[in-house]
């Protein structure tokens, strides 16, 4: 079981889905699955869980290439230019790049949020030496917590509220 929680560069490391509201707020967590796991797989997990992660008609979500192509997934074209520094010498150049490029953006807006969960629970962030339920815990917790507050780079104040795990 240790190796399936490797990371590449050797640390342990568990995997999160997270569905996060355009007003930063966790609508849905799910912790525990390891780092190694395709994030395909943990998406079809969460879909098929009971209390589960739901996909409402006509509504979407943002998701990364490793979510493949699904209903209810906005996933950036493969083979495009799609990341922000890739875009800094020379706009986009057609619709498929201009797309990547407002996913890109968007996309940073989710890895702020866990950047300031990690920044407030640093534990998060650190090598786990807890057991392993108590960790996938520690995950809940802090995506849990009402009434969390930081301040963003704009200096607007950023809630995060509960999550349905």
């Amino acid at each position: 079981m240790q190796g399936r929680f490797r990371s590449r560069k050797g640390g342990t490391t568990q995997n999160v889905l997270a569905a996060i509201t355009f007003d930063l707020k966790f609508a849905y967590v799910l912790a525990g699955w390891e780092g190694s796991a395709h994030d395909s797989r943990i998406l079809n997990d969460a879909l098929s869980r009971p209390t589960g992660l739901r996909i409402p008609e006509g509504k979407y979500y943002l998701a990364d290439a490793g979510y493949g192509i699904r209903i209810g997934c906005i996933t950036p074209y493969r083979g495009v230019r799609y990341h922000l520094k890739e875009f800094a010498a020379e706009g986009p150049e057609n619709a498929k790049e201009l797309f990547n490029l407002r996913h890109s953006s968007l996309r940073i807006t989710v890895e702020r949020v866990f950047g300031i969960l990690k920044k407030r629970f640093r534990v998060l962030d650190a090598e786990p030496f807890w057991n392993f339920q108590t960790q996938v815990d520690i995950w809940i917790f802090g995506t849990r917590v009402c009434a969390f507050r930081t301040t963003n780079q704009e200096g607007r104040c950023v809630q995060l509220w509960g999550a349905s795990a």
